[in-house]
């Protein structure tokens, strides 16, 4: 039976912690949608202390910013889009439409249709996360998005120039620099001065993921991104140091970033919560990863990897690390999770920054139904149907009425009987199909 040697805050103070964020963003989407592009100002000014002449970057100010940028960042950020699309790409690739006769007659087919217009948002509050802008803009041009606008906070009070070049780069059309709610609201109901999209991407903290939650419907989204999840799987294959890093290094993004390990040797745990000590005691990053592991972190102890398996797909985290003996074991049976980081030669941070797969997950439990942002999220699959013969209308048409008529719909019955009596000859109505 798994057992805790530590446990997160307990679940009624985090429902406490969602219930305010819930009503904290209610009111400022109520604000946009009545005050548009007023509500918009002020509430960029109150948050972020950031009101210019418009929020949108020229073509001037984005050449300007790209210029403040190293070349050898410039050549990173290059090299990451290039990873990044290569894999969209490919996955695209594995995306066909699709057209076929089912019955003599029987035409069915569905197309991948592009999205018209998006909205991506680029978090930049505490760390300005360049990475974001390749993970949305660039799976979304590989898909085929006509609009793409993009949205990032103020930086040290003005666009940060790294995040500007990467949207730049990835392809937007348009770059704003505008943060937090207030932003995503105003690219999903539109303003005097900013055209609404079709779907909200991207990931953001809590307020920004509750709000693409409260959104959804009028917009699409692509899924509930929140704070970033991490769970490692371990066994004493690897130690506590590399543990104890590869937790502090996705709980430094923030205080509600939940950051577990599950293990099957209690020797293992121990020795990782020893090396988390001693890792806050110098990281540079330790007011925030230190709160995160005081009240997210976990650290469970089960029997075998069968029950490992079973307690991670319980956790269904964003980012699973898998440092075992057989990393491909949990591969082949685990099915709750964002994406698997399998094997000590990989980690989460490759997978956030750099080596290709997009760092836009699920969380909050999501990847039970979920998984993360990718070209397809981007394609709308519509079918369409089309009857080529006079018999297979007729086919079709008395199995339809019948049907119909078995569910009480006779008006849907009747399209099917004018079709029978017109390609088939036959006088049937609503009477003579349901005999």
């Amino acid at each position: 039976m798994a057992r805790y040697l530590k446990r997160g805050m307990d679940a009624s103070a985090v429902k406490a912690a969602d219930a305010k964020v819930r009503e904290t963003v209610e009111s400022i989407l109520a604000q946009v949608e009545a005050g548009r592009d007023a509500a918009v100002r002020s509430l960029s000014q109150k948050f972020d202390n950031w009101a210019p002449a418009t929020f949108k970057l020229s073509a001037e100010e984005i050449e300007r910013a790209i210029g403040q940028v190293r070349k050898r960042d410039l050549d990173d950020i290059k090299f990451a889009q290039a990873q990044v699309r290569n894999f969209a790409q490919k996955q695209k690739e594995t995306l066909r439409d699709l057209e076929v006769e089912t019955l003599p007659g029987i035409v069915l087919g569905h197309r991948h249709i592009p999205v018209n217009s998006i909205g991506c948002y680029v978090p930049g509050g505490r760390y300005p996360m360049v990475a974001s802008a390749h993970m949305s803009i660039v799976t979304a041009r590989v898909a085929g998005v006509k609009r793409i606008t993009a949205c990032a906070p103020p930086f040290r009070g003005g666009p940060h120039p790294a995040i500007v070049a990467a949207m730049h780069l990835g392809g937007a059309d348009d770059i704003y620099v505008l943060g937090g709610v207030q932003a995503v609201a105003a690219m999903a109901l539109g303003t005097e001065t900013m055209p609404a999209v079709d779907m909200l991407v991207g990931p953001g903290n809590a307020y920004v993921a509750e709000a693409k939650r409260q959104l959804f419907g009028r917009v699409g989204i692509d899924l509930l991104a929140g704070p970033t999840e991490t769970l490692i799987i371990a066994d004493d294959s690897v130690d506590g140091e590399i543990c104890a890093t590869d937790l502090l290094g996705q709980a430094e993004h923030g205080p509600t970033s939940p950051a577990i390990l599950i293990t099957n040797s209690e020797a293992l745990a121990r020795d990782t919560m020893r090396e988390i000590d001693r890792l806050l005691a110098i990281l540079p990053t330790a007011d925030a990863a230190g709160k995160a592991w005081a009240d997210f972190g976990e650290v469970i102890v089960c029997d075998d990897e069968d029950e490992m398996v079973r307690e991670a797909d319980r956790v269904a985290s964003e980012h699973v690390q898998v440092m075992t003996r057989d990393p491909d074991y949990f591969l082949n049976n685990m099915k709750n999770y964002g994406s698997l980081f399998l094997g000590a030669r990989t980690n989460v941070a490759y997978g956030d920054k750099v080596i290709g797969t997009n760092h836009t997950l699920p969380t909050k439990k999501a990847a039970r139904y979920t998984g993360g942002l990718w070209v397809g999220k981007f394609l709308k699959t519509c079918t369409y149907q089309k009857v080529l013969t006079d018999q297979a209308s007729t086919l079709v048409g008395e199995y339809c009425s019948r049907l119909c008529i078995l569910e009480g719909f006779l008006a849907h019955a009747e399209q099917a009987n004018v079709r029978v009596r017109r390609y088939g000859g036959r006088n049937v109505g609503y009477a003579q199909a349901a005999e």
